[in-house]
């Protein structure tokens, strides 16, 4: 099962997931330069990226915004992007959050979990319910493909829905977690994970202990390290015997050039930041 690549993969690599959110203005101008378009540029870009980390990344988180925003170029560079990470073993995380039910579910199910966009797994928005989640299942079962469903979320809106306490005195991540996690229970592969896994922010870290042991056998995306303020204290709560999830890290590795002033090694400073964040995570993990 496709889960037990990724759990296999973090236990080989580590829990850093590279994410690929590339903004044109995160591309040097230098680099950007020797290219016609902007597309070859944003995917020469994160080639080089993907080239530098493959074997220190446990997969790479591909946001699809920041592609669909340039418009069919942007697009074909996100194909392109998607297809060199299969050439080179690598696993992706396609980011769409789709939220939808019924028909259209089905259309985005189909539109990347097979075809042009295919990919490994997806993220998925269930606050509409879990009919919005259930026309991915099939691929599940059938494909090798899984999910990312958000369950509590790294960004301050959260509290404004995700923190609502319920008649049973429970938050609503809470009992969108629980119900995830049921629903996950078919698809348990022999690392004892579900490929339906969990959004879970380590930003809000005070119920982390308890949300690990009660999503137990859910494998979590964890964004929210470093420029939205999570530690990697934080981190190593929500994993379990050093596995059980990857940590996203976006601009810190894309941009880590900038913060040595090298933007000509772009791609070894996002190397050597790749690292750092590796070993940052497990001394907490070897510190519980």
């Amino acid at each position: 099962m496709i889960i037990d690549k990724l759990y296999e993969s973090v236990e080989n690599k580590g829990h850093v997931c590279v994410g690929l959110d590339t903004s044109l203005d995160y591309i040097p101008k230098h680099f950007m330069s020797k290219f016609v378009s902007e597309e070859e540029a944003l995917f020469q870009f994160n080639k080089e990226i993907i080239d530098a980390t493959l074997d220190i990344a446990a997969c790479y988180k591909v946001q699809i915004a920041y592609y669909e925003a340039l418009g069919i170029s942007g697009l074909i560079a996100y194909k392109r992007t998607l297809d060199y990470i299969k050439e080179s073993k690598g696993i992706i995380i396609s980011d769409i959050k789709r939220g939808d039910i019924a028909k259209t579910a089905e259309m985005y199910a189909k539109a990347h979990f097979e075809g042009d966009f295919e990919t490994d797994f997806i993220t998925v928005n269930p606050y509409m319910g879990l009919d919005s989640i259930e026309p991915y299942l099939p691929y599940l079962k059938n494909k090798n493909k899984g999910l990312f469903a958000l369950i509590r979320t790294s960004n301050q809106g959260a509290k404004d829905i995700e923190f609502i306490e319920t008649k049973d005195n429970k938050k609503v991540y809470e009992a969108v977690g629980e119900k995830i996690h049921d629903m996950g229970k078919e698809f348990i592969g022999g690392c004892g994970y579900s490929a339906i896994g969990g959004v879970i922010g380590c930003t809000h870290v005070n119920e982390a202990i308890q949300l690990r042991k009660v999503l137990n056998t859910m494998f979590f995306l964890i964004p929210g390290y470093g420029a939205q303020g999570g530690k990697a204290e934080d981190v190593a709560l929500y994993l379990k015997n050093g596995n059980g999830g990857v940590v996203n890290s976006s601009r810190g590795i894309l941009l880590a050039y900038r913060k040595v002033g090298d933007e000509l090694n772009f791609a070894d400073c996002a190397r050597k930041e790749a690292i750092r964040m590796k070993e940052d995570i497990m001394r907490a993990v070897k510190g519980i």
